[in-house]
């Protein structure tokens, strides 16, 4: 078994001989979860204001909490997550997670009012949360060291997957739709949408994009169901027998050194709980905070927020409002491209290089993009008024919009997607990886869950205060983001080591953490 490699080292990864059909058949199966994880916190953009009007939700912050409350909910999975892990086991909770996906989607196609709705989105949350905790958990812990960045990013890999296929089921659920709305105009401040009219058996198409998820949520139940239970939690619940059957599925060779390992870095302990994650530094241990800190960066460059202004800046190369599934194409297609060129690099280059690139990428990009929108001329009530105003700014427009010339525009599309590439293919599924990987076998599942808890909070921030910070500035507020990616970089460079081609059994020693 190979040793400890420190930051700076590259030496070459023992490769084992392992039955690579198998695992990456089971790796694909737990990689469900992101695959569900990316549809679910993705539908409500195709239904959210047909489900406005649905409930004449009028008040901005309303709208906004209906929508992001299913955050909240991914925050209390991620913090369940490691906890039921350690009891249950894996495979359990992800069977569970399966469930409430399954229930979710059935909940939020028929709700009675939007209290029950905004449950059932809680309900949806929480399986996100559960899922984001137990599969890069389930893959590290099943993957040979060789193959665990590649197996790993398919979890990044199945969430942009699920990402996408939400934008063309909508797009093509609203097609069956007809062109004219059918429903009453209740309230001018929350007109009827196309996806409020009916399509069939009675339903609405905002319901039936919510009813499709219950397809892939039974999928993931059904083969969740075959997948063989984790080899650390076998040994760790003195299982030793099952865990050498688990293995042996994998590796070619005798695993009994294996298991020797595991029981070894296990050795003495108690099932993990919060209590083990005490440390000195502000009452957790460092490595815990390495990931915290990790996970809240990786939302605090406004991977999510960036979105928000896509639009605008397509309109101003020419794209109009009724290409917006093109445009939004375009972005998840770079998304998935460049989440394949992560899954080639990070078993060869390592994660550390990964983040490094990625944090100098979107530094740049964001940059670019921070001072076109603080540079370029706003909509203002004056401009409005003016006969001769500028185009771009109408009545409809938002007060504070920068409005960007041809050039502006072009630049902006290349920076905006250049970004998402460099997303993409690091922080996005590195994150991940990391997570999964870089704690000690008895913290894994506590560490994991407070990291991945940050993570959905960071993102509720993030979603809750970029709509105030651009009503101030969209400068200021993208100025932000490109600051976070700067700090990102010379965190990684500090504090971050490579962890590539490392059994899991040796990572307390790597971290200065006692197995």
């Amino acid at each position: 078994m190979q040793g400890p490699v420190s930051a700076g080292e590259t030496g070459p990864v023992e490769v084992e001989p392992v039955h690579t059909g198998r695992v990456v058949a089971v790796s694909m199966i737990a990689a469900l979860g992101g695959f569900l994880f990316g549809y679910d916190s993705s539908v409500i953009n195709g239904a959210n204001k047909a489900v406005f009007y649905q409930f004449q939700i009028a008040n901005g912050f309303y709208q906004g909490f209906v929508v992001a409350i299913a955050l909240l909910g991914s925050a209390v999975g991620a913090f369940i997550g490691g906890r039921l892990a350690d009891r249950y086991g894996r495979k359990k909770v992800m069977v569970v997670a399966a469930i409430l996906f399954l229930i979710a989607g059935i909940g939020t196609a028929f709700p009675i009012s939007v209290y029950d709705f905004m449950f059932w989105r809680v309900v949806g949350g929480v399986a996100i949360g559960l899922a984001a905790v137990i599969s890069p958990m389930y893959i590290s812990e099943i993957a040979p060291a060789h193959l665990r960045g590649r197996l790993s990013s398919l979890f990044q890999l199945a969430i942009v997957i699920g990402i996408f296929s939400t934008q063309l089921v909508n797009q093509i659920i609203l097609n069956f739709t007809s062109d004219t709305i059918t429903a009453p105009v209740i309230n001018p401040d929350v007109p009827p949408q196309e996806a409020n009219n009916v399509i069939g058996l009675g339903l609405e198409a905002w319901q039936w994009m919510f009813i499709c998820m219950v397809i892939p949520a039974l999928i993931y139940w059904v083969l969740s169901l075959t997948l063989p239970e984790s080899p650390r939690y076998l040994v760790a619940k003195d299982k030793s027998e099952q865990a050498t059957s688990v293995l042996s599925q994998i590796y070619v060779n005798d695993v009994a050194p294996k298991i020797a390992s595991i029981k070894h870095s296990l050795e003495g302990e108690v099932q993990s709980g919060m209590r083990d994650l005490k440390g000195a530094a502000m009452g957790l241990k460092p490595i815990v905070w390495i990931g915290i800190i990790l996970a809240v960066l990786q939302q605090f460059v406004g991977i999510n927020a960036v979105f928000y202004y896509s639009n605008l800046i397509w309109a101003a190369v020419g794209f109009d409002e009724s290409k917006a599934f093109l445009t939004s194409t375009i972005i998840s297609a770079v998304n998935v491209v460049f989440t394949l060129v992560a899954i080639g690099f990070v078993d060869r280059i390592g994660r550390r290089p990964l983040l490094l690139i990625g944090s100098i990428g979107m530094f740049v990009t964001l940059g670019i993009l921070t001072f076109i929108f603080q540079t370029a001329p706003k909509c203002t009530q004056a401009i409005i008024d003016d006969p001769a105003k500028i185009a771009g700014c109408d009545i409809s427009a938002d007060l504070n919009t920068p409005i960007l010339n041809s050039t502006q525009g072009l630049i902006a599309v290349l920076s905006l997607n250049a970004f998402v590439a460099f997303f993409a293919a690091t922080w996005g599924p590195v994150l991940w990886v990391m997570l999964g990987e870089m704690f000690p076998n008895r913290l894994r599942a506590a560490a994991l869950s407070i990291a991945v808890m940050a993570n959905w909070i960071a993102n509720f921030i993030v979603s809750m205060t970029f709509p105030g910070l651009v009503q101030i500035s969209l400068g200021l507020a993208y100025g932000l983001f490109t600051l976070f990616a700067l700090l990102s970089f010379f965190y990684v460079k500090k504090y971050v080591k490579e962890t590539k081609g490392i059994e899991l059994e040796d990572m307390g020693v790597l971290e200065g953490v006692e197995a």
